[in-house]
């Protein structure tokens, strides 16, 4: 089984790996682009290098739908080659690549309309399955189904009885978009590949017109390093631009950020057995299983603001909740909701002053020598994203570099996860956990939960749930602070789990606890422990003011008032 340990000692070995040696590419930003074009070089025989300024996926990769799609609505606009590519891409990341993080996921579209609306519907989701079995890589989702009125109200009672005349239900995949970066951070890792998070480029090194190299800044342990590489490759998202101007160059093209919020309400709350997709007047909008949760979404407006902590307004707030209750025979209210969430899409400008009609291709430039620039995308088509970029970057070395091999490179945890789930009755018995648990873990790790198992084994405490954050168990903290890179307590309540968004106390309640599982494995002391807490607590009341006020601006302000955690 491939792994790889991501805890403080690799971390340190890795950026004074980094600038001993000159590496053939150094990519800047792990967000999914970013962490997709490290593993696409390492495994063409690159001597890669990764550096993220913050943690990993802790921009727009970890605050998306949390949907690996084929982007229905983009055949309403005729982009069949986006649609394309990204149902090829969603079959592989369900069969091949990563069956442990990507998962089926059913959805309804209520019709509205006698007659036409079912035909032209009906003929969008035909050709959406249609072009996915077309590519072999559509067997392992359902086909769509036609729905009676009855028949869809049997299989979402929640819906209001005159919101619909039938219905559509068709198949997509969703997966948690932070540990999917953060596995495949470990598997880029695993292949050889240096990873260090908390780590900002705060220049380029420059041999004329030539970018040879990054100064890096350590956030956690101070000092800087010069990190020579032969190709970088800017994949930093919304940041682009900003980094772009560290050389002077703004590209060819701009990339503007628009804002999408999410709702997370207990599963008690909407009676269904699948999803469902609404139209509004702007965009459309999910309501998605998510384990003992509902993520309700998306909102699309342009954002301007700061870019690292994008804040949702109580404007945002009604909206999304005027939406869904359009549709529900028992509306939702704010007490209802447990968990905002905030993010940025890159958006690739100049093709409209409407966000909702920005580009979501993908561009690949080379501003200067030596610097390559990746932006636009969606979550979904990560991989090409990432071969195209290293392509372009390979141009420029002196030597036959191998092709993209990523179409054949499962993630780690990917290799011997069926037979482990097929075995998890026995796993649970012979470790004592519930086979729920069981499954939770393979469903998050794959055969990497083994583990996990390992060290419930050293220590039975740690197969104990986290006390105010039951689905989670104590060992995955301990597990995310020695192998999954997490540095801070709010990298482990908000990216390796989801606990800050999936109950009601934002992760308050089991703030210290987790605090306290991290401290052996960080080195931290009691005052440390109290500083990660308190700083959190900040956090979680800062953002629920935000959600308070009435507009972006204030929202951001208030937002604002917890600042970054900086290690003492």
């Amino acid at each position: 089984m491939r792994t790889a340990t991501l805890g403080p000692a690799q971390r340190a070995e890795a950026l004074a790996g980094m600038a001993e040696h000159e590496l053939d590419l150094l990519v800047v930003g792990a967000g999914v682009v970013g962490a997709g074009t490290a593993l696409d070089a390492v495994t063409r025989g690159l001597s890669t290098g990764l550096v993220e300024a913050r943690d990993w996926a802790s921009g727009t990769s970890s605050r998306s739908s949390k949907l690996i799609h084929g982007g229905l609505r983009y055949l309403e606009m005729l982009d069949f080659a986006l649609v394309r590519e990204a149902l090829k891409e969603r079959g592989l990341l369900l069969e091949r690549l990563a069956p442990h993080l990507v998962k089926p996921v059913p959805f309804l579209y209520p019709l509205q309309h006698q007659g036409w609306e079912r035909l032209y519907a009906g003929s969008g989701v035909a050709l959406y399955d249609a072009m996915s079995m077309a590519r072999g890589h559509g067997r392992g989702l359902p086909v769509h189904r036609h729905l009676t009125r009855r028949h869809a109200l049997r299989v979402a009672p929640c819906l209001k009885k005159d919101a619909l005349v039938g219905a559509l239900q068709y198949y997509d995949a969703q997966m948690d978009d932070a540990r999917y970066v953060a596995t495949l951070v470990r598997t880029a890792a695993a292949y050889g590949a240096q990873v260090a998070n908390r780590a900002r480029v705060t220049g380029f090194l420059r041999e004329g017109e030539r970018v040879v190299g990054a100064r890096v800044q350590d956030v956690e342990a101070g000092g800087e390093y010069e990190i020579h590489a032969k190709q970088i490759v800017n994949a930093t998202g919304v940041w682009t631009d900003d980094t772009q101007a560290m050389v002077g160059e703004r590209g060819q093209f701009h990339v503007r950020a628009s804002k999408g919020i999410h709702l997370v309400v207990p599963k008690d709350r909407i009676h269904s057995t699948t999803g469902l997709i609404l139209r509004t007047e702007k965009s459309v909008l999910f309501v998605i299983p998510w384990g003992r949760h509902w993520i309700i979404g998306t909102t699309d407006t342009d954002w301007d603001l700061d870019k690292a902590h994008p804040a949702a307004s109580s404007a945002d707030i009604d909206y999304l909740l005027e939406n869904v209750n359009s549709v529900l025979a028992v509306p939702l209210t704010r007490d209802d909701v447990e968990g905002v969430y905030a993010g940025l899409r890159p958006l690739l400008a100049g093709e409209s002053d409407a966000t909702s009609k920005l580009s979501r291709e993908h561009t690949v430039a080379h501003p200067v020598p030596g610097l390559v620039v990746v932006a636009g995308g969606k979550y979904t088509t990560y991989r090409v994203m990432a071969k195209d970029a290293v392509d372009e970057a390979v141009h420029a070395l002196d030597r036959r570099v191998a092709g993209c091999v990523t179409e054949d490179i499962p993630l780690v945890g990917a290799e011997g996860y069926r037979a482990l789930w097929n075995a998890r009755a026995r796993i649970a018995a012979r470790t004592g956990l519930h086979v729920v648990r069981v499954e939770h873990l393979l469903n998050r790790y794959g055969s990497m939960a083994e583990e996990l198992l390992e060290l419930i084994a050293e220590d039975p405490s740690l197969g104990e749930p986290l006390q105010g954050a039951e689905d989670y168990l104590r060992a995955e903290v301990v597990y995310a602070a020695s192998h999954e890179g997490a540095r801070h307590l709010d990298d482990v309540l908000t990216r390796r789990t989801r606990i800050s968004i999936e109950t009601f106390d934002r992760g308050t309640r089991c703030a210290r606890e987790t605090a306290e599982l991290m401290a052996p494995v960080l080195g931290w002391d009691d005052d440390h422990v109290d500083r990660e807490v308190k700083h959190y607590e900040k956090r979680v009341e800062a953002e629920r003011e935000s959600q308070r006020q009435p507009d972006d601006l204030t929202a951001d302000a208030a937002r604002l008032g917890a600042p970054d955690i900086v290690p003492l």
